[in-house]
């Protein structure tokens, strides 16, 4: 079975094919200590200089007092003043010399420093200055930026920077059902759904001049907007959301399943806008049981929080968990750590689990939102996706450029899908790595999946890789494709595996038709008996089995949501519009 939480040990290990530092500096390489150069010699006392005498051209050099110099050791012209008479000009030259020397010996400290120290100081104490009074500037919005070679983190973005640090103090009173409601009446089942209108729904077009982008998906997504045919977003509008519930098996029992998770997840968010798969750190304090034990892989619980809010069209501009969604991707982008290959959201114990999570949440908000300052950081997620792929074999694994499996995998071209729909940079290489990571991992001409060959092949892995193939291009009457969707109809959902209930239902609702339908009926009522009703953890689910364990009540009530929003979360790939710009 395979566990879609990396463990703690999870890492290069002894891989010949993985580079010593894959990740190094956060982004590949190595740091190295600079050479210091050896501090030169002071100059010899003899042949110091005042600042005067240096200064003047032409002027001989002059020896202090008290010393001997070269032309009083050859003899020189000087010829005294007569005994018994004044020479005033004797006496201003020995006031003259002492004057002289005071200063010499008041600036000797200037004299014995090397140069390259005192241009230190003064540009240090210049750059110190100018700090206090410089402002912080909004993030460009060029291409330039985002392959920006920046080591700091992303934290200038006003537009999603929350109120206060608080970010669940305002939480709407009820959870029946999605935050904004769901009424099944007659008036809607009876409209046609082809028709919808919906000026929320996502992503509307996006000026590619206004992000500098290279590239963009070939057909207009304007022209889908707000239709349930359209792109893959486009569900999630409050009148698309609705009627794709009653149309493809969901139900209002389920929308409300959906609702009090929300609300769950809202209650156990951080103070900071995290979450952890430890949920007792927070408000909760131990009343809800089973925490995760990856207490460290902040980034990906947060990311995994997001999702379902993200998944319901609550963004961090509109609906009534905005607060949330707003805290929450503040985290993430504040997290980040950009340098040449783009912005790193896998450092921590999650790994590229967590950044290709992250990097879906980034390019989902930005896309539902339009809010251009979330381009940067959603681009600069993608670029690091691109650079760490496997350069031989196109997968994804714990560490950047090792040998794929498909389960991180999975994670990373869902983070390229969003990121494609939402109008930023994907390169066509990129994505025929990937096909060729799945040849070597498929069996069975393709019908089942393997985790790292085709040879130890699993029905989550299956279900992954079938996924997969649909989105890289696979038609509805692929005969591996076909036979795939049987084994899984077959199996039928897990009562514990999630993590293969979540993929398998993709698969079985973008292949709509009779193994749909019955899926759904056993996937949908199986989740709404299962949550919690009661107590502190109502609205959550745990169902135990080794990615419960480590991602603990957080994760499987993440997981469970979703896959109650799929009559929405992604629109059916098969339906007209919806591959119109495909993913090459």
């Amino acid at each position: 079975m395979v566990n879609p939480l990396p463990t703690p040990d999870s890492g290069v290990l002894d891989d010949p094919r993985a580079p010593s530092d894959a990740r190094g500096d956060a982004n590949g390489s190595a740091a190295q200590k600079p050479v210091v150069p050896a501090r030169p010699p002071a100059p010899p006392s003899t042949q110091s200089q005042t600042v005067a005498d240096r200064s003047r051209p032409g002027s001989a050099t002059k020896a202090i007092p008290g010393k001997s110099s070269k032309a009083e050791a050859a003899g020189g012209d000087a010829k005294p003043a007569p005994s018994g008479e004044s020479n005033p000009d004797a006496e201003a030259s020995k006031l003259s010399r002492r004057e002289r020397l005071s200063k010499v010996r008041g600036l000797s400290w200037l004299t014995v420093m090397p140069s390259w120290f005192i241009s230190l100081v003064f540009h240090m104490t210049l750059l110190m200055s100018l700090a206090l009074i410089t402002q912080p500037t909004k993030v460009a919005e060029t291409f330039r930026d985002l392959v920006s070679t920046r080591t700091e983190k992303i934290d200038d973005l006003e537009q999603i920077a929350p109120e206060t640090t608080q970010s669940t103090g305002d939480q709407p009173e009820s959870a029946e059902g999605i935050p904004d409601g769901l009424s099944l009446s007659d008036e809607a089942k009876g409209m046609e759904i082809t028709d919808i209108r919906d000026a929320a729904s996502a992503p509307l077009a996006v000026d590619v001049t206004d992000v500098g982008l290279q590239r963009a998906p070939v057909a207009d997504l304007a022209k889908s907007i707000g239709k349930v045919g359209g792109t893959g977003l486009d569900g999630r509008g409050d009148a698309a959301r609705k009627q794709l519930v009653y149309a493809h098996g969901g139900s209002e029992a389920s929308e409300n399943a959906v609702g009090k998770a929300l609300l769950w997840l809202a209650e156990h968010q951080m103070p900071d806008g995290s979450w952890n798969f430890n949920h007792q750190r927070g408000s909760c304090k131990g009343l809800c049981a089973n925490p995760g034990q990856m207490d460290r892989a902040e980034i990906a619980a947060t990311a995994l929080g997001l999702l379902p809010f993200l998944g319901a069209g609550q963004t961090h501009l509109q609906g009534k968990y905005k607060k949330n969604v707003q805290s929450g991707l503040y985290f993430l982008v504040n997290k980040m750590k950009v340098g040449p290959n783009g912005g790193d959201l896998g450092y921590e114990q999650g790994n590229m689990y967590g950044h290709g999570l992250a990097a879906i949440a980034l390019c989902e908000a930005y896309a539902l939102s339009k809010d251009k300052s979330l381009a940067v950081p959603a681009q600069q997620a993608l670029n690091f996706i691109v650079y760490a792929q496997d350069p031989l074999g196109g997968g994804w694994r714990y560490q950047p450029r090792m040998p794929g499996d498909t389960s991180v995998v999975g994670w990373q071209l869902m983070a390229l899908k969003s990121g494609h729909m939402a109008y930023l940079d994907v390169p066509p290489q990129t994505i025929k790595g990937v096909t060729n990571f799945l040849n070597t991992v498929q069996t069975e001409s393709g019908a089942r999946y393997g985790y790292t060959d085709g040879a130890a092949h699993s029905e989550a892995t299956t279900a992954i890789g079938l996924l997969c193939r649909m989105y890289l291009g696979w038609k509805h009457d692929e005969p591996a494709l076909e036979r795939g969707v049987q084994i899984l109809s077959a199996r039928g959902p897990s009562p514990t595996n999630m993590y293969f209930n979540y993929y398998a239902t993709q698969v079985l609702h973008h292949y709509e038709g009779e193994a749909w339908t019955a899926w759904n009926a056993k996937m949908r009522d199986f989740l709404i008996k299962e949550q919690k009703t009661t107590g502190h953890e109502a609205g959550s689910w745990y169902l135990q089995d080794s990615s419960s364990l480590q991602g603990g009540r957080l994760y499987t009530t993440a997981m469970c949501a979703m896959t109650l929003e799929v009559y929405y979360r992604h629109l059916p790939i098969y339906q007209k519009q919806s591959t119109d710009a495909d993913f090459d």
